[in-house]
């Protein structure tokens, strides 16, 4: 870790405590209404929304709010989740607008997954509307991307702006959600299997090198083989972890059960349940640092998010078997909701970055905004389907 990262976590030992310690309200014992959820989810969106200047990378001080980027694009994919589910036509105009104010289009970089994010909000644009305008952009940036066929090492090089070597392919576990999802909704659209056999290949590839199969995490690129923790333990960074396991949650809820590639990215998705559920902290969080045994790790909203979207939308449709994951994630959504401040801002949220780092009440990020509406859409769907007599 770093020293900045040591020095932080002393700082604020007293007050992870104290989180830790805050009495369980009534709602966190109980699971929630999907009405209720539902409101929490509109309630921080509509903050989202309304602070779209929140988008700030503190390590560089630059802006970092690009509408066609990660930091931004990670927060329009949860909104789509949550126009999917409320009646208020607000959410998905604001989806559709964004699209039209930039003709459908990805970010600058041609290769890069990060700048490919949007292609997600797009294709889902395009499911509703039937307006072949609307992928034009992202059929035309993925038949370049087939075409030139890059086959780059995977072995993590700092390319000046992330334009060349390893970030021509998805070389670090934060590409696993920024890019198959996309390319998986697209061949779906589509019904042009080019973009599904892309996908499959360049995830498997991705996976070989930065899975490891003992412990069933992702490192978050090459760089971190062999790093250690403060504590000696390997680092497994809890938002590139949550990166990986959000996608495979989305993709699978894109490919049908007849789908061949069904199963890689099935089992991949059940044996990172097995190894996230025992690292649950008791105040239902994960910590930064997944592997980090200390019990007041600060309450991390970001990761915590991703792997309660997860592990409710694994037991919502039958994958994740037994009553620990569906207590893991009732227990992470209750950890989110205490995240939320009375206006609706989600604080908690660890900045941008690429490994374990300092993190604070007021932290929040629109990435962080767009994991805790995943989370709440797939708590939303269990909630639901208990209403009605329907639960697993």
């Amino acid at each position: 870790m770093t020293a900045g990262y040591r020095i932080w976590a002393a700082a604020c030992a007293a007050m992870a405590a104290l989180m830790l310690a805050v009495p369980v309200q009534a709602k966190d014992r109980a699971r929630e209404q999907s009405g209720d959820i539902l409101k929490t989810m509109e309630h921080v969106a509509d903050w989202e929304l309304a602070h779209p200047d929140t988008a700030f990378h503190p390590a560089t001080g630059s802006d970092s709010a690009s509408p066609l980027g990660w930091v931004v694009g990670a927060f329009y994919t949860g909104l789509t989740q949550l126009a999917d589910r409320s009646d208020d036509a607000r959410y998905d105009e604001a989806i559709l607008a964004l699209g039209a104010k930039h003709d459908w289009a990805l970010g600058p970089r041609p290769f890069h997954a990060d700048d490919s994010e949007v292609a997600q909000q797009w294709v889902w644009a395009y499911d509703r509307k039937k307006d072949a305008a609307m992928i034009a952009p992202t059929r035309a940036r993925f038949d370049a991307i087939i075409a030139a066929d890059p086959h780059d090492s995977l072995l993590m090089t700092r390319a000046p702006g992330g334009i060349g070597g390893c970030f021509r392919r998805w070389c670090w576990s934060d590409a696993l959600f920024m890019g198959p999802p996309g390319w998986v909704a697209l061949a779906q659209a589509t019904g042009d299997d080019r973009y599904q056999k892309y996908a499959d290949r360049e995830y498997a590839a991705t996976t070989a090198l930065l899975f490891d199969k003992d412990r069933g995490l992702y490192y978050r690129d090459s760089s971190f083989f062999g790093k250690k923790g403060d504590h000696g333990e390997p680092i497994f960074w809890s938002r590139g972890n949550g990166w990986a396991y959000a996608g495979l949650a989305r993709i699978l809820t894109m490919l049908p059960a007849s789908s061949p590639s069904r199963p890689y990215y099935q089992d991949l998705f059940l044996r990172m349940s097995k190894a996230l559920l025992p690292l649950q902290k008791a105040d239902g969080t994960w910590a930064p640092s997944l592997l980090d045994p200390r019990p007041d790790t600060p309450p991390e909203t970001s990761g915590t998010a991703f792997f309660t979207y997860g592990m409710a939308w694994g037991v919502d449709h039958g994958l994740l078997k037994g009553a620990g994951y569906r207590r893991a994630a009732d227990k992470g959504w209750a950890a989110l909701g205490r995240a939320v401040e009375a206006d609706g801002k989600l604080g908690w949220v660890q900045q941008i970055g690429s490994k374990p780092d300092a993190v604070a009440a007021d932290h929040t990020q629109p990435y962080g905004v767009g994991a805790f509406l995943l989370a709440g859409s797939a708590m939303f769907d269990l909630a639901r389907h208990r209403e009605h007599g329907k639960t697993r």
